[in-house]
């Protein structure tokens, strides 16, 4: 991958002196690139930020844009690496974690991006220097599966978009180094576009390095009547996130984790190919094909409720669920041999390295027809169109014994367990989704000033899963669903439009929540796979209204969009905790509202430009449910809590509100954000019975100069006021590990701490 990397970065060094600018090149042949089914029909009331948006603090960071610049936005920092937040929006989740209820599809140049396994979202795979757009949007059904809060929109750069070259070199606190280049440019018919990042950071936490190399490639030909594009991505990452830490540890040494190594490494490659074609001037085909390839690799160390047995004297035993009178049982710790395992280490300190490997190939195509004319009062936009995605991948775990170290670390002491009961066991799986998607959608004009767009999908999933050592995980899971929708849209003045719309969509059980959904069997945190009870897909049904618009005030101009919202959730799926230490299952839990306020206006004057956020977000259980978390101090003695119809889903904050500033003045810039968050329930608290973990409000800052023309030194500052805050919070059995740093450690609340104060300095250069 390191290769592919050094290829790219030399192929986007040629770009700037064998290839013409594409400011010579007609406008009518800029590219067409699919971005997602409906051909953009839907975009109008949707929110995007550009990719000046994206280096608005010197160097590509699209995180940190998502976040400045949509309050509904939110990043928790569950596994506490700057690269693997769970994003929040509308309280659904996108998240590179398989234990998230994954909400929103994500589309790149097309072509669907969740990664097949538990349709997760993995952001250090993206190339960010060859983001052209992102677009964050509402429901609409024809998305396809995981849009229940909306979808994300990727658009990549071509070498006709983004002529020129753009480079950027940094360092910064806790040892970050960040380095990108990218150029492009066109001759004649042929453009070309590439780009090459390199990210490293020790971390701000203990034993928490990260290195990224992400490439990007982008070969076009394009004329009136047609194009083809060839895009290549490459990622090669290893992340460290060791997750969240008792709060009394934390108060001790924010810097501090709890259990470690959790570490992540992925090599991916895809290839796609962007064929269109003018059937008439009112009239095309367009399509995306892809195909790629994600290894992921796993490695955990976490405490386990391992210890000496009580009735077999130097033989290490396993605590399993209670029996039926509430007892803990034990059951002898075996080996891969069926061998009891002997007692080294005095009946205590252990833990376990649990490590996982899953390797998806995927592939699919979405192909539509588009056609624009004039009918009526209006013009009228057809998309019709059909999508298919398949994948196979093989997912492999086994769980090592370990020693925990005077540091919380874990070694390994070699013996892999596997239990004769399936408590802990290796797994080697192989699964294979088929999902297939046929849509419609129209914008129609019904007056000068009115117009309805209506989307149809019908949706249809496979998941076929095959044991690879038993029987345990055979299944086979069909699931199908027609989702409509209709939004009208009323033009009152060219400044001012109004919307309301209803839509429908859904999401099917993974894989990964098919194979782990029986609370006898619980699987670990690190993606185990135990059991294979039918789950029920969730069907969401939302409801939004809305208006945006313009216009001139002292000079400004201004932009705003409001939207009300409402999305209520059939058969939710959740990931609850198990009695026993780090295992958990899914299972459905009926359903869920999700409804709230947003508003955004933007203001600009000269060099001059402010935008301000709110978000209100509620987020609530329908129906009274009975829950397992352990570790919950307001649990009963099974574990158990109690959740009644009207409690807040954990991990959501109730209001959120952005501020950012910027201004430009001749070869200068400076700029900052305030980034404002209320109160959340712990993960794990389901029933609202304990204490939240408090809000925050963080300030950035950046500036930049130029000191020759195209060249910019630059510098950000991030929370400038070091304030200590949290973005997640969770519960932790902090008694059933020795902490060295608080010996009487008792809180087993446990919060993922937001960085302190960060710098960051770099130059940058545009030609």
């Amino acid at each position: 991958m390191k290769g592919i990397a050094t290829l790219l970065a030399t192929s986007a060094m040629a770009l700037c002196g064998g290839v013409a600018r594409a400011d010579d090149v007609e406008a009518a042949r800029q590219p067409i690139i699919v971005t997602a089914p409906g051909g953009g029909i839907d975009n109008d009331d949707g929110l995007s930020l550009s990719a000046a948006d994206i280096n608005r603090g010197g160097s590509p960071d699209l995180l940190g844009a998502l976040v400045r610049n949509f309050a509904g936005v939110t990043l928790q920092d569950a596994q506490n690496n700057p690269w693997q937040p769970n994003l929040v929006y509308r309280g659904f989740v996108a998240s590179p974690l398989q234990g998230q209820a994954q909400g929103i599809a994500v589309y790149l140049d097309g072509a669907r991006f969740n990664q097949p396994f538990g349709d997760t979202m993995q952001f250090d795979l993206l190339p960010e220097a060859a983001i052209a757009r992102i677009s964050l949007l509402d429901k609409s059904a024809v998305y396809g599966l995981n849009a229940l809060g909306g979808a994300l929109l990727i658009d990549t750069k071509t070498g006709l978009s983004d002529p020129g070259l753009e480079a950027s070199l940094s360092q910064g606190r806790f040892g970050m180094t960040e380095a990108s280049i990218a150029a492009g440019g066109a001759r004649g018919d042929f453009s070309a576009f590439a780009a090459f990042e390199y990210r490293r950071d020790d971390g701000w936490r203990a034993f928490s390095p990260s290195t990224l190399y992400n490439g990007y490639l982008d070969l076009g030909f394009d004329t009136a009547g047609g194009g083809l594009h060839l895009k290549l991505v490459g990622a090669d990452t290893d992340l460290t996130g060791n997750g969240v830490s008792p709060v009394e540890l934390l108060a001790v040494d924010r810097r501090a984790v709890f259990t470690w190594p959790d570490n992540s490494a992925s090599s991916y490659g895809r290839v796609s190919l962007h064929p269109w074609v003018a059937l008439s001037d009112r009239t095309r085909i367009e399509g995306t094909l892809y195909a790629q390839k994600l290894t992921l690799r796993n490695l955990n160390g976490d405490a386990a409720d391992i210890e000496g047995c009580e009735d077999e004297s130097g033989l290490l035993c396993l605590e399993t669920v209670a029996d039926a009178e509430g007892e803990e049982e034990q059951a002898v710790l075996t080996d891969a041999n069926g061998d009891p395992i002997n007692d080294r280490l005095g009946g205590e300190g252990y833990g376990v390295l649990n490590r996982g490997r899953t390797a998806t190939r995927a592939m699919g195509a979405l192909v539509q027809l588009i056609d624009q004319r004039a009918l009526g009062d209006g013009d009228n936009h057809l998309a019709l169109g059909l999508s298919y995605d398949t994948s196979r991948t093989r997912f492999d775990t086994s769980t090592e014994l370990g020693a925990m170290t005077d540091k919380r670390g874990v070694e390994g002491l070699g013996p892999i367990i596997i239990q004769p009961d399936g408590a802990i066991a290796p797994v080697g799986l192989v699964a294979h989704t088929d999902y297939w998607g046929v849509f419609v959608q129209d914008r129609l004009p019904i007056t000068p000033r009115l117009s309805a767009e209506i989307a149809l999908r019908y949706n249809r999933a496979r998941v076929v899963l095959q044991d690879q050592i038993g029987t345990a995980l055979n299944g086979q899971h069909h699931f199908a669903r027609l989702n409509p929708g209709i939004e009208f849209d009323y033009r009152l003045s060219d400044a001012l439009v109004l919307r309301a719309g209803y839509a429908q969509s859904n999401r099917v059980p993974t894989p990964a929540e098919l194979s782990c959904a029986d609370e006898n069997a619980p699987c670990s945190l690190t993606n185990f796979f135990i059991a294979d009870p039918p789950l029920k897909q969730v069907v969401a049904q939302s409801w939004e209204a809305g208006a945006k618009g313009k216009a001139q005030l002292d000079g400004f101009a201004i932009d705003w969009l409001l939207s009300a919202w409402r999305t209520d959730n059939r058969n939710d799926i959740q990931y609850v905790a198990s009695e026993i230490r780090g295992r958990a299952y899914f299972r459905n839990i009926g359903s869920t509202r999700r409804q709230g306020v947003e508003a955004t206006i933007r203001a600009s004057r000269g060099g001059l430009s402010a935008g301000l956020g709110y978000a209100f977000t509620d987020a609530t259980y329908r129906a009274p449910l009975s829950l397992s978390s352990p570790a919950n101090p307001t649990s009963d003695e099974d574990g158990l809590i109690a959740v009644e119809r009207g409690d807040r889903l954990p991990g959501i904050a109730r209001h959120s509100a952005t501020l950012n500033l910027d201004y430009a003045g001749r070869g200068w810039t400076v700029g900052g954000d305030v980034i404002a968050r209320t109160g959340q329930y712990l993960v794990g608290d389901e029933g609202n019975d304990t204490p939240r973990l408090p809000g925050y409000a963080i300030v950035n800052l950046r500036a930049s100069v130029e000191v020759v023309r195209g060249v910019s030194l630059f510098g950000e500052l991030r929370n400038a006021f070091d304030r200590r805050y949290a973005t997640f919070g969770t519960f932790s059995e902090v008694d059933e590990v020795e902490l060295e740093e608080v010996p009487d450690a008792s809180n087993p609340r446990a919060y993922g701490p937001g960085a302190p104060r960060r710098w960051q300095v770099g130059v940058r250069a545009r030609f």
